[in-house]
C-alpha cells in the first residue's frame, strides 16, 4: 500500500481491517490524499454505518470522474463484509477503472464472497494492534523527530500508563512535548506529572494490589477512581469483567498457549496478555469463579436498593481481599 501512494500506481478496491483505529485513520487520509487533489469534493464521497444503498454506490461508481482521473468512493463501518453483499461483489469483477472503492472495517469475513472479490481484483491491508517493540519504536520515532530524548524504560512507562492505544499515545506525547518545552529529557517525573492514566490500568493495579494483599493501596486506587468521577457500578463492572478475563487467560495458560495467541483468543493487547498471564498466577480457578458470583450479588443487591453503590464496591474490594487470603 505504501509502495502503491508512493508510485501514484492505484488499484481499484483497497480494503483496510483490524482493530487499530488510528492506523486505518492515518491510512485513510494518506491514500485520499494521494488519490484526488486537495480539495476535489466532486470525486469524492464518503458513506459511513450500516444500511449503506449498494445500488447507489454502483451508480456512483459508474459517473465519470469530473475533470479526474478516477472518482473515489469511502465507505466506513458498513458491516458489508459481515453479510453476503453478492450485488456489490459481483460488481466489482466489471467495475469501472475510473473508480476506486475505499473499505474501512473493524471486522471482516475472510469466507464472504465479498471479502473474495475484494482479494481479486485490489489490496486488502490489516491493521491490528501493534506489539510492544514496533509501539516503543514508534514513541522513540517521535520522540527523536522532536530533538528529545528519552530512556527506553520511560517510554515503558508510558504504554504502562496511558495503554497501548496509538491515537491516545499520541495525544499523552503531545502533551509531554509541550510540558518539556525548555528540556532536552523526557523523564519518568514528567510523565507523572501530565499522562493521564487510563481507567483500565487503575482496575489493573487494583487488582495486583489485591493480589498482593495490599488492602490500603487497593481501595486508595478505588478512591481515586471516585475523585475522577467514576460512576461506582463502572467500577465494579469493570473490576469483574478483570477477574472474567484474568479466568479466561488462565485456562488458555492451562493449555499452554503463547502470549500471541492469548492475545488473539482474549481480545486482548500483546502486551496487555503479557500482563495478564503474570498476575492469573496470583488466582486459583475457583477463587476467580467465587469473585466473579460475588460481584453478580452484590450489583443485585444494589439494583433493588439493599445496598449502597460506592460500598457495594468496597465490600467487593475487602471481599476479594479476603479470598485471595485464604
Amino acid at each position: 500500500m505504501n509502495e502503491d501512494i508512493k508510485t501514484g500506481q492505484f488499484k481499484n478496491i483497497y480494503l483496510l481491517y483490524g482493530e487499530e483505529d488510528y492506523l486505518k485513520k492515518q491510512y485513510k487520509e494518506k491514500l485520499t490524499k494521494a488519490m484526488l487533489p486537495e480539495g476535489d469534493t466532486v470525486n469524492y464521497a464518503y458513506y459511513e454505518g450500516k444500511g449503506i444503498p449498494v445500488p447507489e454506490i454502483i451508480d456512483l461508481a459508474e459517473t465519470m470522474p469530473f475533470f479526474a482521473d478516477r472518482r473515489l468512493i469511502v465507505i466506513e463501518d458498513s458491516g458489508l463484509f459481515k453479510a453476503a453483499a453478492s450485488e456489490l461483489a459481483d460488481y466489482m469483477k466489471t467495475m469501472s477503472s475510473e473508480a476506486c472503492f475505499l473499505f474501512i472495517e473493524k471486522e471482516v469475513d475472510k469466507r464472504g464472497k465479498l471479502y473474495k472479490a475484494v482479494k481479486e481484483k485490489g489490496r486488502i491491508v490489516e491493521l491490528s494492534h501493534q506489539d510492544e517493540r514496533t509501539l516503543i519504536r514508534w514513541l522513540l520515532g517521535m520522540v527523536k523527530q522532536e530533538g528529545k530524548q528519552i530512556r527506553e524504560e520511560t517510554v515503558r512507562y508510558i504504554l504502562s500508563k496511558a495503554g497501548t492505544d496509538m491515537a491516545n499515545l499520541e495525544k499523552e506525547m503531545e502533551k509531554l512535548f509541550c510540558y518539556t518545552l525548555e528540556k532536552e529529557e523526557i523523564t519518568l517525573q514528567d510523565v507523572d506529572a501530565v499522562c493521564t492514566t487510563q481507567i483500565t490500568n487503575h482496575i489493573f493495579d487494583m487488582v495486583e494490589a489485591v493480589a498482593k494483599q495490599q488492602k490500603k493501596k487497593a481501595l486508595d486506587y478505588y478512591y481515586d477512581l471516585l475523585a475522577l468521577k467514576e460512576p461506582p457500578m463502572r467500577i465494579m463492572y469493570l473490576l469483574t469483567r478483570q477477574f472474567q478475563l484474568l479466568l479466561q487467560v488462565q485456562e488458555l495458560v492451562r493449555k499452554g498457549m503463547g502470549r500471541k495467541q492469548i492475545a488473539e483468543k482474549a481480545g486482548l493487547h500483546p502486551f496487555a496478555a503479557g500482563k495478564y498471564m503474570e498476575q492469573c498466577r496470583n488466582f486459583k480457578k475457583a477463587d476467580l469463579i467465587a469473585i466473579m458470583e460475588e460481584g453478580a450479588e452484590l450489583e443485585t443487591d444494589v439494583k433493588t436498593g439493599r445496598l449502597n453503590d460506592v460500598m457495594s464496591v468496597e465490600l467487593f474490594i475487602l471481599s476479594t481481599l479476603g479470598r485471595n487470603n485464604r
